[in-house]
């Protein structure tokens, strides 16, 4: 990787680590900006993206000829079309510009348009890792890039292959004396996402890691899913369809975090976890002495939702939200 190493963060301050951390991208471009503008005004030492950076809608755009496009019922021409384009990319939509024969095939076979939507995620996250590069330049800085519960595992392919994104699940990652592990996976959902884990195999594969560390106490945890009964997991209680279950005018919220992620907190006490899947759920917490801090997120609005973390002298010295 030439001069960018892994294990190195760009600090000179040894025993201190400021860490810029977001996570729940999921697609959008222009919190991924504003997440790299962040970290470089804050003259952070680690840059940490905790999973996903996979958008949830693909939108066709059916080119009708003679300059003309139709999206979703609205026919507009090509300088209607780049600022249709820039909204999406913008709230982490992505989409296929196709012929009527292209559109019929998108919605006719499901094979089709499963490989369209991989082409899609995939050139999506090959533009910010081209975004990173050239934002980050001047600077050693790296950024740990982890996958969440709704991103597939063939996003870790470009990952791999960029400059600037870091894959960092299943190492033990030295950040200045810092350890951190980093786990992607979630507990069940009702949507049955592509990376979930019943509890069990959570704990038996997080035991393991943690197996690997030298020094729990200085340890950040870097995991998707938030522990079960704090700040960071209440989301809306769900009925049998899914939908939000409301009493006497208000929705019913519930914890839905990670009980194994809880218990390993628990019995390990590293120093800090940093955690997202709850967008609704910005918050920090302490389970025991631990810190836990989830950011949020509303990347279909673009905004950007992330959390400034100072580590000195092994304390968690500072911690706050950045929201813009």
């Amino acid at each position: 990787m030439g001069l960018f190493k892994k294990n190195k963060p760009d600090s000179n301050n040894v025993g201190s680590l400021k860490i810029f951390f977001t996570t729940d991208l999921h697609g959008s471009e222009i919190a991924f900006r504003k997440f790299l503008n962040a970290a470089l005004m804050t003259k952070s030492d680690v840059l940490i993206i905790g999973g996903d950076l996979a958008g949830k809608a693909l939108v066709p755009i059916i080119d009708i000829g003679q300059g003309k496009f139709k999206v979703q019922d609205k026919i507009v021409g090509r300088e209607g079309l780049e600022e249709i384009i820039k909204n999406f990319k913008a709230t982490g939509i992505y989409y296929t510009i196709v012929d009527e024969k292209g559109y019929n095939e998108l919605n006719e076979n499901q094979k089709v348009l499963e490989e369209e939507f991989k082409r899609a995620i995939i050139g999506r996250l090959e533009e910010w890792s081209k975004i990173a590069q050239e934002k980050l330049k001047n600077t050693n800085l790296i950024i740990y890039t982890n996958l969440g519960n709704d991103d597939p595992l063939y996003m870790f392919d470009v990952i791999k292959q960029s400059e600037r994104l870091v894959k960092c699940e299943g190492d033990v990652v030295n950040l200045n004396g810092y350890e951190m592990i980093t786990f992607g996976y979630v507990n069940p959902t009702p949507w049955n996402t592509p990376r979930e884990m019943k509890e069990e195999e959570i704990y038996t594969t997080l035991k393991t890691m943690v197996s690997k560390i030298d020094k729990p106490e200085k340890t950040i945890f870097n995991l998707h899913a938030p522990p079960y009964g704090t700040n960071l997991d209440n989301a809306p209680l769900l009925d049998n369809t899914l939908k939000p279950v409301v009493r006497n005018g208000e929705i019913v919220m519930t914890h839905v975090g990670s009980t194994a992620i809880r218990k390993i907190m628990e019995e390990v006490q590293p120093l800090i976890g940093i955690h997202g899947h709850i967008h609704e759920s910005r918050a920090f917490d302490k389970v025991g002495k631990t810190t836990v801090i989830n950011p949020g997120s509303e990347y279909n609005i673009g905004i950007l939702h992330a959390a400034y973390i100072v580590l000195e002298n092994d304390k968690v010295k500072l911690h706050q939200f950045v929201i813009g």
